[in-house]
């Protein structure tokens, strides 16, 4: 299974606040908890986990069935991001490679299905993206 940002988010707020309870971190130095707050770590998990679970669930996956995930975890992604406003550079990028190896590590061809729609790999979810 293909990690989940989320997944790497709530570690790094974890290790965090044990360092600053270990007093190896000073308060004011850990920032992963305000960048990552457990609701929205959440309701991004539960995007993930969706998306996810449908790519897996396609047994020969048609470009139609594949875009159509594509375009439902974006849009998704897109209202966690207008309720909480935390996918900046870093989030985007984990997500976009998220998605695309979540495609990859069921046998699709992200390069062949983004070329048939005349883009590049790195344009998967620029369609519907608003993060």
């Amino acid at each position: 299974m293909v990690e989940r940002p989320s997944t790497y988010w709530r570690r790094t707020v974890s290790e965090e606040a044990e360092q600053v309870a270990a007093g190896v971190l000073a308060r004011g130095e850990a920032h992963a908890a305000q960048l990552w707050p457990p609701r929205f770590t959440a309701e991004v998990d539960e995007v993930l986990l969706a998306y996810e679970r449908e790519i897996a669930a396609l047994d020969e996956p048609s470009d139609e069935a594949v875009w159509a995930a594509v375009e439902r975890a974006v849009l998704a992604l897109n209202d966690v991001n207008v309720e909480h406003g935390r996918i900046e550079t870093e989030e985007r990028e984990d997500l976009c490679e998220h998605l695309d190896a979540v495609l990859t590590r069921a046998g699709v061809d992200v390069d062949a299905l983004t070329g048939r729609r005349d883009a590049d790999r790195s344009e998967l979810t620029d369609e519907w993206r608003e993060w």
